[in-house]
């Protein structure tokens, strides 16, 4: 049997199982949430089961990073491939003793979101350790392009395939992609960013390593404020998310509707290729807050007019642009914070950055309802300023929204291009991948974290 292999080859080959698992666990998430809505025929139902796929994953987060950075990535990748792979088995066979059952549905969508909690913060710290720092950008351009085109072709593969194989099918399909991904993982080596000898990891010393990773973020305020307006980007990204569709619809049928979410979904598939042949841009904090000055700009002119070809530019814009500032984001936190504590930092900042977008799920709606429709009207804009700005006919106060959104994330921008420590974060913290940390890539002592007092400022 070949040896594994290692490095930027290792990196490419967990790249395609981890292409074939998003694709499949894509197809699978959409037909389920249709699946549930058929059988049920309620919105309540649907909306828990997207709650599930959200919340579970905030709460575990915690403790899975903190098990990423003990265990290691690989260990976490293959036990979180291998939970998903039963875990959707188990959900074709309740399915197939009990066709109307949503109960398994929900089980099983709540298991998968903690698993999500392992895998993601489980492969972002693979990354430096298998790829050059010089390469970081290229590579996180290479899992957005995964991401950004199972999401593009899920939606348009799905409503065949139910139709074809029905979702026992589908389900099946998934868990088959779940054993390409776990393949993948058996021939790869990926180095470990700790010694070994920890301690057996109890609930205590997980949340302890999770408190660790707080007080590493908030003692070099750079990183504390990049987290702050990441949160802030995913909470007017999170109110854009679900006001898109009440937008179009109102002037619009649901084929605009997909249609515009498909341009949208190959706006991030440039955005991505662009970000694999770059390689990402120099100055990353730079890259982040001006591109989400163009974010803003987007939703601004999606929201002036109801025209379909206006809004598919915009999301195409959006999307491309948000590819660039999300692949700037992950190899910002890749090559700043020391490997053995990757893990769980990582998964700190998925925590903190979910909540918000959560907050938006709840809150859009609501406001949209309560204020913004109230305040434009709800089948033509009375007002003839609002009509200059957002356009005139029905639904027009959730454009209104959407506009409000583009301009407090514009706001957030130059707020935190304001600040000091955020805008030189770069050159006040040293770049820390494991050929920075010691010579030759060897792992760092994890009892040997530098603070930022004690690191040597670069330029």
């Amino acid at each position: 049997m070949a040896p594994p292999v290692s490095g930027f080859r290792a990196f490419t080959v967990l790249w395609c199982g981890q292409f074939v698992s998003l694709t499949g666990s894509a197809l699978s998430g959409f037909a389920l949430g249709v699946y549930v809505y058929q059988v049920t025929g309620s919105a309540t139902a649907l909306g828990l089961v997207y709650a599930l796929s959200a919340l579970p994953f905030v709460l575990a987060s915690p403790f899975t990073g903190s098990l990423v950075d003990r265990i290691g990535a690989r260990r976490a990748m293959l036990a979180a491939n291998a939970g998903s792979l039963i875990a959707m088995l188990v959900l074709a066979a309740a399915l197939f003793a009990d066709a109307s059952a949503v109960w398994p549905v929900c089980l099983v969508v709540a298991c998968l979101s903690v698993l999500a909690a392992l895998q993601m913060p489980a492969f972002e710290a693979s990354v430096p350790l298998l790829v050059p720092k010089q390469q970081l950008g290229r590579a996180n351009g290479m899992r957005l392009i995964a991401v950004a085109s199972s999401q593009v072709l899920a939606p348009v593969a799905a409503g065949f395939l139910l139709i074809a194989i029905g979702i026992d099918g589908i389900i099946l399909m998934d868990c088959v992609s779940f054993g390409a991904a776990i393949l993948a993982l058996l021939w790869v080596r990926i180095p470990l960013a700790r010694r070994s000898g920890e301690a057996a990891a109890g609930a205590a010393a997980l949340l302890k390593d999770f408190w660790v990773a707080w007080r590493y973020v908030a003692a070099r305020r750079g990183l504390l404020g990049l987290l702050a307006f990441v949160a802030a980007l995913e909470f007017c990204a999170g109110v854009v998310d679900v006001s898109i569709t009440p937008l179009v619809l109102a002037f619009a049928s649901s084929g605009a509707l997909g249609t515009i979410l498909t341009v949208g979904g190959i706006g991030m598939v440039a955005g991505s290729l662009a970000m694999t042949a770059w390689g990402g841009p120099r100055r990353r904090v730079r890259a982040i807050l001006g591109c989400s000055l163009v974010l803003a700009a987007a939703i601004v002119a999606g929201s002036t007019r109801p025209d379909v070809v206006l809004v598919a530019i915009a999301a195409f814009v959006f999307f491309a642009v948000l590819a660039v500032v999300i692949g700037s984001n992950q190899s910002l936190w890749q090559s700043k914070v020391e490997p053995h504590l990757l893990g769980r930092v990582i998964a700190l900042r998925n925590m903190i950055a979910s909540v918000p977008r959560l907050l938006a799920f709840g809150l859009a709606g609501l406001a949209a309802d309560t204020v913004f429709l109230p305040l434009a009207g709800r089948d033509r804009v009375r007002s003839p300023f609002l009509a200059g700005l957002i356009g005139d006919g029905p639904g027009r106060g959730v454009a209104l929204l959407m506009m409000v959104m583009g301009l407090l994330l514009a706001l957030c921008a130059v707020v935190a291009y304001l600040s000091p420590r955020l805008r030189h974060l770069e050159d006040e913290l040293p770049d820390v991948t494991p050929e920075d940390v010691t010579p030759g890539g060897a792992a760092a002592d994890p009892r040997e974290v530098p603070e930022p007092w004690q690191s040597e400022t670069v330029s």
